[in-house]
C-alpha cells in the first residue's frame, strides 16, 4: 500500500513525465504511440517505476529499450521541470503495460463465447424435421427344400 506521499510524489512525477513525451516524445522512441498508464514511487523515494501502453509499434521491447538508453537525457528532462519540487530526482525504470492487450483478448473470448452461445440456441429453436415413414419390404419366405 502506498503512502499518501509516494502518490502524491508519483502524480507530480507523471505530470512532468507525461509533458516530457508531448513534448520530446519523438526524440526518445520513435514514431510509436506512448503513453504513461502508471506511475509506482518505492517507499524510500529512490525509484520510479514508469509502465507504459505502447501502441504502433512492431516490438514493444524495443521501445523501452529505446527509453532505457535515453534514461540520463530523462531524468535532466525531470530534474528541470521538477527542481522546486523534489530534492532528489529517483532512479528511473520503464516497464510495458500490456493490461490493454489483456482486455482486449478477454473481449474477444467473451465474443467468442456469446456468438456460440447465439449460434447453438438458433440451432435449438429450429422446428424438428418431420419424420416420414419408411416403408419396408417385407423379408422374402425361403423355400422349402
Amino acid at each position: 500500500m502506498d503512502t499518501r506521499r509516494q502518490l502524491r510524489i508519483a502524480s507530480v512525477i507523471k505530470d512532468a513525465f507525461s509533458e516530457i513525451l508531448v513534448r520530446d516524445g519523438k526524440n526518445i522512441y520513435g514514431t510509436a504511440f506512448v503513453t504513461v498508464t502508471n506511475v509506482k514511487v518505492t517507499s524510500d523515494l529512490t525509484l520510479v517505476r514508469f509502465y507504459l501502453s505502447i501502441y504502433n509499434a512492431t516490438d514493444k521491447e524495443e521501445v523501452i529499450g529505446k527509453f532505457n538508453f535515453k534514461k540520463f537525457d530523462i531524468k535532466k528532462l525531470l530534474a528541470e521541470k521538477l527542481r522546486h519540487q523534489l530534492r532528489r530526482i529517483p532512479e528511473l525504470e520503464f516497464f510495458v503495460d500490456d493490461t490493454q492487450d489483456y482486455v482486449t483478448r478477454i473481449n474477444e473470448v467473451f465474443n467468442k463465447i456469446k456468438e456460440e452461445d447465439e449460434n447453438l440456441k438458433a440451432e435449438l429453436e429450429k422446428p424438428a424435421p418431420k419424420k416420414t415413414a419408411v416403408k419396408r419390404k417385407a423379408p422374402a419366405k425361403k423355400k422349402a427344400s
